[in-house]
């Protein structure tokens, strides 16, 4: 009981002291981002700004604690979309100038944060509910990559808008120098590079916390040891300055959203979508972040459920749209934080703030504020930009940086026109680059699971080259399938004596239409040379176009094994002698035994069984008190598997044997045999066998021999078809 109470201390005082350093984090991060989306023409509604920031972190963290698969997370706005929803709010007032400056901005502003806000949490839900998070993962890398680094680069215009009130430009320098702002800029970039430098340092969550505590703290000690007044308008330029109070009262009401221009939206789709999916793709990285971490594994489907119903409830009441937080989470567990209080903690302070007022951030330098956006700013195009160009081709990174380019030169809509229509371009390039071709192979070094006796595969060898087959792969376009019958093209010059080609399309992951033209092709070089097209495991989606290019002699077939089966018996018919039973039995022992003396004693003692279809030579199970040599026909190996039923293991035809391992063995047998076929066979039995071995022993010493060459053969022919799975 002790134990339990300690254990339930130690865990609430983790959280709590988890939860309150995450808070001095969020705090900061609130003011920042408050400052970066209410800049500009909207400073006179920052209040506003600041209670719809902390109203949005409220909500976000405190739905997130309760509902979220890994307790201790954090969640609220995050950098990149704070970035992209500032982007948005930019774009709008643009758009709204240009139709002439409306006197009030704020309903407008809030229409439009709300409705990206609810898009977005409407479609991490729909992605959680029906578990289509993995969609998100087939949008290439370089497009993601762009996308982040123009946020990035979004981030740090955002943070000298925050010191200066004026963002980047071409005559920015100039400005700066000629109106003594460098200083206030300066100010910012060297804390964004110590708190880089800190960081690389000491690998701590506590840096960004330290670091922004101790700018403020500093910059209050410089002003007390300087002499200079804190009211007087010089210093006063270095400070936020506190918004008007306000309450949580809705910004706009229905009649605003009549006198909304709806005629605007359509030239804001592309920074719509770029909240969403900007939101949709730092909350899949973060988590995944978390996890690696915390070393716990999330749900990803709880995650997106409730950061979607978070993001709804926040569009309803005016807030903006949130996710997981990778640092307020990561410093959150590394404070000891491993329930969901943390969470509720940092809930309840965002709720506070909202109600005490937003008189502190007079305190709060500016350069502050803006140092800690450029730093994360410059973190996002470290890792997306730079490092990416060392890990990624080099065609890759030029579809990244020119997504990049083109978002912050003519913005997100020509940012995705750019990287889908590059990521298509590259992507059929690369495409074509593949070899639909995995591997070849010829008539000897594959065949079908027919065992067949030594005078047949001694046909099959010699005519190995008839049979051409080969195992395609990839998606099949243009691009790899005109190498496909370029390919076949010479292998048909090369190997005059081709009668089949055979093409397995088990690897193939799609085929596009206008690679039945290259079919088309290779059937007309086919046509010419008498060669018979043999196509296997295509999908029956395919089955009619090929059915239209294909003639009466060539096979669609439903398996490799079927179709090597059917060519090999081809040519086995135009190339076998055929003889009478009793000579054709004497002949094939006499070859295999090495004496038409041994051949004949061996007969003698085997008794003759002319066998139907379907009847059962030997039980799964039984004793093995006999060998069967097969005349004529086909017997098939069937193992019954538990109660699913039986799985036939391959077949025997002509001039074969079956059932000598248990035989010799003296197990019992581990499959059925069972004719496939009307068939002919001689068994010897095991008295006889024993028979053998006293009165002829070297009789038995030449069907021993034999029955090690039939096994080194079986053995031979295993090895080599895994041998060419494995190529």
């Amino acid at each position: 009981m002790e134990n339990l109470f300690s254990k339930i201390k130690k865990t609430f005082l983790g959280d709590m002291i988890g939860g309150l350093t995450s808070s001095v984090v969020a705090i900061a991060y609130g003011l920042t981002f408050s400052n970066l989306i209410f800049s500009g023409q909207m400073k006179p509604w920052s209040g506003y700004g600041l209670a719809a920031t902390f109203l949005a972190m409220a909500i976000a963290s405190g739905v997130m604690a309760l509902r979220s698969s890994i307790p201790f997370v954090i969640a609220g706005l995050d950098g990149a979309t704070a970035a992209v929803t500032a982007s948005l709010v930019s774009a709008l007032i643009m758009k709204l100038n240009d139709m002439g400056n409306p006197d009030d901005l704020l309903a407008p502003v809030m229409i439009v944060i709300a409705l990206s806000t609810g898009l977005t949490g409407l479609v991490l839900w729909v992605l959680g509910a029906f578990r289509a998070a993995n969609a998100i993962r087939f949008i290439p890398f370089p497009v993601i990559g762009g996308f982040l680094a123009a946020t990035g680069w979004l981030m740090i215009n955002g943070g000298i808008r925050i010191v200066l009130d004026q963002g980047f430009s071409l005559g920015f320098l100039t400005d700066a120098l000629q109106n003594s702002k460098l200083e206030k800029i300066s100010s910012a970039v060297v804390l964004a590079f110590l708190i880089n430098g800190l960081q690389r340092f000491w690998r701590s969550p506590y840096v960004l916390p330290f670091s922004v505590v101790s700018s403020v703290i500093i910059a209050h000690l410089y002003l007390l040891f300087s002499g200079l007044s804190f009211n007087s308008s010089a210093v006063q330029e270095w400070f936020v300055h506190a918004p008007r109070e306000v309450a949580l009262v809705t910004t706009w009401e229905l009649g605003d959203i009549w006198l909304f221009p709806w005629g605007i939206l359509p030239s804001l789709a592309g920074d719509i979508f770029a909240v969403v999916f900007v939101t949709a793709i730092t909350m899949l990285l973060n988590t995944n972040s978390i996890e690696l971490i915390s070393r716990k594994d999330a749900d990803l489907k709880i995650e997106l459920e409730a950061i979607g119903i978070a993001n709804l409830l926040s569009a309803l009441f005016g807030g903006y749209v949130g996710c997981t937080s990778l640092s307020r989470t990561t410093l959150n567990y590394a404070a000891g934080g491993r329930g969901r209080l943390s969470g509720i903690i940092v809930a309840l302070i965002s709720t506070v703030i909202i109600y005490i007022g937003a008189n502190f951030t007079n305190y709060v330098p500016k350069f502050v504020l803006g140092g800690l956006i450029i730093t994360l700013g410059a973190g996002i195009i470290k890792k997306w930009l730079i490092d990416a160009k060392r890990l990624i081709p080099w065609h890759e990174y030029f579809v990244l940086l020119s997504v990049t380019l083109v978002i912050l030169h003519w913005g997100f809509i020509a940012g995705i026109f750019v990287g889908i229509l590059i990521g298509c371009i590259t992507f059929a390039y690369g495409a074509s680059r593949t070899n639909a071709i995995k591997f070849c192979f010829d008539g000897a070094e594959y065949r079908s699971s027919l065992d067949r006796g030594s005078d047949e595969l001694a046909i099959l060898s010699t005519f190995r080259e008839e049979v051409q087959g080969f195992i395609l792969q990839s998606y099949l376009f243009f691009g790899t399938s005109n190498k496909l019958y370029e390919h076949v093209k010479l292998i048909t010059h090369q190997r005059l004596t081709c009668k089949f080609l055979v093409f397995d399309f088990s690897l193939v992951n799609g085929i596009d239409s206008s690679a039945f033209h290259s079919f088309r092709q290779i059937k007309q070089l086919a046509k010419e040379r008498a060669i018979r097209l043999v196509m296997v495991n295509a999908a029956e989606d395919h089955y009619d176009d090929f059915s239209a290019i294909l003639s009466q002699e060539d096979w669609l077939l439903e398996s490799l094994d079927q179709a090597i089966e059917a060519c090999e018996n081809d040519i086995i018919s135009r190339h076998h002698q055929v003889q009478q039973e009793g000579r054709d039995l004497l002949e094939w022992l006499e070859r295999d035994l090495g004496s038409l003396d041994f051949a004949e004693k061996l007969v003698s003692l085997c008794e003759k069984i002319e066998i139907k279809k379907g009847t059962t030579v030997a039980q799964q199970g039984a004793v093995s008190d006999s060998m069967h040599f097969i005349l004529s026909g086909r017997l098939g190996v069937v193992v019954q598997i538990d109660d699913s039923g039986f799985k036939r293991v391959r077949s025997l035809g002509r001039h074969t044997t079956v059932g000598e391992m248990g035989f010799l063995t003296r197990e019992r047998r581990s499959a059925s045999i069972i004719a496939e076929e009307d068939s002919i066979i001689y068994q010897l039995s095991l008295a006889c066998f024993e028979r053998i071995k006293k009165e002829d022993p070297d009789l038995c010493e030449a069907l021993l021999s034999y029955v090690i060459l039939l096994l080194s053969q079986r053995l031979r022919f295993a090895s080599n078809t895994i041998a060419m799975l494995q190529r």
